[in-house]
């Protein structure tokens, strides 16, 4: 594998200040005068000496001079150039050295001109000789240690490219970060691994075909497709789906993140595109997947007000450069996966850059069980288990969801003593997830309890009474997360929903307060969620989906995302009153729907809040046996419990999750 880490100049400058500290060093000794033993005597009775260092082994001596002497001697000579490494020493350098003969007649004329000279102060005293060599060696250690030192806190730390890898260093700053998996370092996921998303899988599919098989293809006047785009919400595969094709394709696959490019150095992030782009022509042909690419592909000019040089447009005009300019025919597709392709720029997304665009969308029925069964090959099952079952429990749940639902439920088994994961560990790890953690020890006020009873008891009674809401049918008054209460609902997955649809949904979502009206004549901030869910499907309803006849059939919804960086409105001050007096008169239509069903049905609205008071969490069970079967839904005996409400699917108003009574 090419690190591409460029020339490390660490090792020539360490070798080059080593073999500048032994030069230092070996002429270190001229640095220091010489002494005969006629001249130390002499100064020795002028009283200059303050102090001599005797070393017996050498039969050397250094001598130190007084203060008064120093100056003097520096006054009479110059002094000689100081290596800049004579810093670092650490023990005072002697002004001479001295050799002698005889240590015995040394010593017996030193101690005899003290004795006639009384006033010398002169001190004598005894070591070791140094040991050239250890001392080099040691000086030398030194160095190497402040060198290392230096290489590892200002090329590495600094640069931010830790680890050594590309980039690491300040002289490979512009090259690229992509992780290569080739030959060597082969990805073991395939297309086996990946459940559901058959339309996805057969289109990159045939990109995999193209690589392995590309005169298939030329011999009949096809080229291989520039780009690949993957677009669909968080958690559906996409990165996934990359990573089976890197298994399946068996040519070199370069893997990064858009955020890769990015840079505080103004050229770093094209510089980078171009080195990407020159390792994968190099080993063409090859797949390059940028995972996230919206970090860099943001349409340009949107949010620039500084009209300065803006470094993120600059990388991303290389990489349009790079994808389709001249000299760009090589057998190089690049893949890459987003969910805000929206927010694209343009020339990124036409023919000849990103070919084919393809939606990973939310699974569906059958492709939910697929996901389970890979998921669920891991942990050890209960032998009653039904995927489908598990499937149908989980409407609008993306790939990412499922598996943490899978390894929720071991989690809550092994944490309940079980041997095995059955249905109802399954079933808690839905509800975990989410409406959140149970809090049975949370101290609620008796009447804020049964408040919360009758909020809920109205949901489950307008849902199960209106034809087209979706019927709750599982309600608990545990307090969850955030909530006091949760509700949760079997959904029809449909593609499309109509106009008399959504006035059923908002009714049932506005039971909970028109109970506490009816029951208690007031209400409370308990319907938080519920008057933010309302307020954005009837928005949605009038602004988007042409739905309200007092509007007319116009959308004001724009899928391109120009309207993200407008200040004004597509709509006249008047429009815009309209819009909130219409909005307002769906939202209290359906109110007093909501209370006229309530008003007729206390009795059952008493028993059902009675029940949950009692029980705390009711089923599908309890509610038959109040209001009895459902005569527009006769299979909803064979159908499971569900925990999602879901609009319309691919929508700007999708809801997910279940209804939550919060306190605030």
């Amino acid at each position: 594998m090419n690190n591409n880490k460029g020339f490390n100049w660490f090792f020539p400058i360490l070798i080059a200040a080593v073999l500048l500290f032994f030069f230092t060093n070996m002429n270190s000794d001229s640095s220091t005068n010489s002494l005969d033993e006629e001249g130390f005597y002499q100064m020795l009775q002028q009283g200059k000496i303050q102090d001599v260092m005797i070393y017996k082994d050498t039969e050397k001596a250094d001598v130190f001079l007084t203060k008064a002497a120093k100056t003097e001697l520096a006054n009479k000579q110059v002094a000689k150039d100081k290596s800049p490494f004579s810093t670092f020493d650490f023990a005072p350098k002697p002004d001479y050295t001295l050799s002698f003969g005889d240590l015995q007649l040394f010593l017996e004329k030193f101690d005899k001109i003290k004795q006639e000279n009384p006033a010398i102060v002169t001190k004598k005293d005894y070591g070791v000789g140094k040991n050239p060599m250890t001392e080099l060696l040691f000086t030398a250690v030194f160095w190497i240690a402040i060198m290392a030192l230096f290489y590892f806190v200002i090329f590495r730390k600094m640069m931010g490219g830790g680890g050594g890898g590309p980039g690491g260093q300040i002289f490979s700053i512009g090259k690229s970060r992509a992780k290569l998996f080739d030959e060597k370092e082969k990805v073991q996921v395939t297309f086996k691994d990946v459940a559901g998303l058959e339309g996805a899988k057969e289109e990159v599919q045939e990109v995999v075909d193209f690589l392995k098989n590309s005169e298939k293809y030329t011999k009949l006047g096809g080229k291989i497709p520039k780009g690949v785009l993957l677009v669909g919400p968080p958690g559906t595969g996409k990165t996934l789906l990359a990573k089976a094709v890197a298994g399946e394709a068996k040519v070199p696959f370069f893997s990064l993140s858009g955020s890769d490019f990015v840079e505080m150095f103004v050229g770093v992030g094209a510089s980078r595109v171009r080195d990407l782009f020159a390792q994968a022509k190099a080993k063409s042909p090859a797949i390059i997947f940028i995972d996230e690419i919206d970090a860099i592909g943001r349409a340009r000019g949107k949010g620039n007000f500084t009209g300065g040089n803006d470094e993120r447009e600059n990388t991303l005009n290389q990489l349009l450069t790079e994808m389709d300019g001249f000299g760009t025919d090589t057998n190089v597709i690049v893949m890459a996966a987003t969910n805000r392709a929206d927010i694209l720029d343009k020339a990124l997304m036409r023919a000849g850059r990103f070919d084919r665009s393809i939606y990973v969308d939310l699974p569906e029925l059958h492709e939910r069980k697929e996901i389970f069964n890979v998921h669920l090959a891991k942990i050890k099952l209960d032998e009653n288990i039904d995927r489908e079952f598990l499937a149908k429990q989980t409407p609008g749940f993306s790939g990412a969801d499922i598996a943490n639902v899978c390894n929720e439920a071991a989690l809550i088994a092994a944490r309940n003593g079980h041997e095995s994961v059955n249905k109802q560990d399954f079933l808690d790890a839905v509800d975990r997830i989410i409406g959140g953690l149970e809090k049975k020890n949370k101290a609620i006020k008796p009447s804020e309890k049964r408040r919360v009873a009758y909020h809920e008891a109205g949901h489950a009674t307008i849902s199960w009474l209106v034809e087209h809401a979706a019927p709750l049918l599982k309600v608990t008054i545990v307090p969850r997360g955030r909530s006091l209460g949760a509700a949760w609902y079997l959904p029809e997955e449909r593609q499309l929903t109509t106009t008399e649809q959504m006035y059923d949904e908002l009714c049932a979502t506005l039971g909970g307060r028109a109970a506490e009206q009816t029951i208690f004549g007031n209400i409370s901030t308990g319907a938080l969620s519920d008057l933010e869910r309302v307020t954005k499907q009837a928005q949605a309803m009038v602004t988007i989906y042409g739905l309200n006849d007092k509007i007319g059939n116009i959308s004001y919804y724009d899928s391109s995302g120009q309207s993200e960086y407008s200040f004004g409105k597509p709509y006249s001050e008047q429009t815009a009153k309209m819009i909130d007096e219409e909005i307002s008169k769906i939202i209290e239509t359906q109110y007093q729907r909501a209370l006229d069903i309530l008003a007729a049905n206390k009795d059952k609205l008493d028993a059902l809040a009675n029940k949950l008071l009692e029980k705390e969490v009711i089923f599908r069970e309890d509610l038959e046996e109040i209001f009895g079967k459902r005569a527009w839904d006769p299979e909803l005996t064979e159908r499971p419990v569900s925990n999602t409400q879901d609009s319309e699917n691919d929508s700007p108003e999708t809801i997910l999750g279940p209804e939550t009574n919060t306190q605030l």
